[in-house]
């Protein structure tokens, strides 16, 4: 990877709109989930809410003029962008029964951080000294939020600094591999890659039987397909909505704008996700979750000014 392809002008207004928007109705999208989380697996979900988001991208092709080419130009990379992002998804949702909606989001804006590292491994930029000062106290935060040391520390809270990493690197991969892409075309790359990998999931839960412990330890992940009712329909139907802008918006943001900077913007995602996590959930973080929550944004700000 490198930055041979940032022969473009930026757009920076429509990268930070993009961004904000996204993170938005992904941070809404992602409240959604672990209130379905109580009754359906993360599978399941995948499968329902892609089908329905593939729907909407095709109307949206259909609508455009002129239809853009299905097959993006560089397959592989675009191939694995996606699957990055789904399994960055999946490390994220995985999380959200087990943990504050709050607490995960904060782990997972650790995002600049990484950002920063992999900018300068694939793209040659040099990391300035406060920088490295960043990272350091972005993780400092993370070990306030997860107390590893006490006999509450929840590994749940591991899973969305994985899905961080898998982040930044699918949007390090946006902006130098992919970055003349339809964000229409990527979206149904990763619309796609979420029904594959649900349906290969699905299929092995199936035909594997796993164990009743296994299942009830957790539902969300090794739970059977549940039927529907109307509500879940209407709560898949918002999420396959919400998937489109959100992937779509993402893609724009990071393909207009510089990804150190489209990333300060992101963290409008902590307080849109303490927002949806109280409307939804009642959740107020406690005192180490909101001094570490502090500690994670300074840190990211702190790495995306130059």
């Amino acid at each position: 990877m490198n930055n041979t392809n940032f022969n473009h002008s930026d757009n920076l207004k429509l990268a930070v709109i993009s961004v904000v928007v996204a993170v938005l109705v992904l941070s809404l999208g992602d409240a959604v989930v672990k209130s379905l989380s109580v009754s359906f697996t993360i599978w399941q979900i995948y499968v329902v809410r892609s089908c329905i988001a593939i729907a909407i991208l095709a109307i949206l092709f259909k609508l455009g003029k002129p239809v853009p080419a299905l097959i993006p130009r560089s397959l592989g990379w675009t191939a694995l962008r996606s699957l990055l992002l789904a399994s960055m998804w999946v490390a994220y949702y995985v999380a959200l029964p087990h943990i504050k909606l709050s607490v995960a989001a904060a782990v997972y804006y650790t995002i600049p951080l990484f950002i920063t590292l992999f900018s300068a491994v694939f793209t040659g930029e040099p990391i300035k000294s406060k920088s490295w000062f960043a990272i350091v106290l972005g993780f400092l935060g993370v070990v306030v939020m997860v107390r590893p040391d006490v006999d509450g520390f929840n590994v749940f809270a591991l899973l969305p600094l994985i899905a961080a990493i898998l982040y930044a690197l699918a949007m390090i991969l946006t902006r130098t591999k992919c970055l003349h892409e339809d964000p229409k075309v990527l979206s149904l790359s990763l619309n796609l890659t979420f029904i594959v990998m649900g349906v290969i999931a699905i299929a092995i839960l199936k035909f594997w039987s796993l164990d009743s412990a296994s299942s009830d330890i957790n539902p969300f992940l090794f739970g059977a397909w549940i039927p529907m009712d109307g509500i879940a329909w209407i709560a898949l139907a918002v999420l396959g909505v919400v998937v489109v802008i959100g992937s779509v918006l993402a893609a724009v943001a990071y393909q207009n704008g510089p990804p150190t900077t489209v990333a300060s913007f992101d963290y409008f995602y902590l307080a849109f996700s303490v927002m949806w996590g109280f409307i939804f959930f009642r959740e107020v973080p406690d005192a180490f979750s909101m001094v570490g929550m502090g500690m994670i944004a300074i840190a990211g700000l702190i790495a995306i000014r130059d």
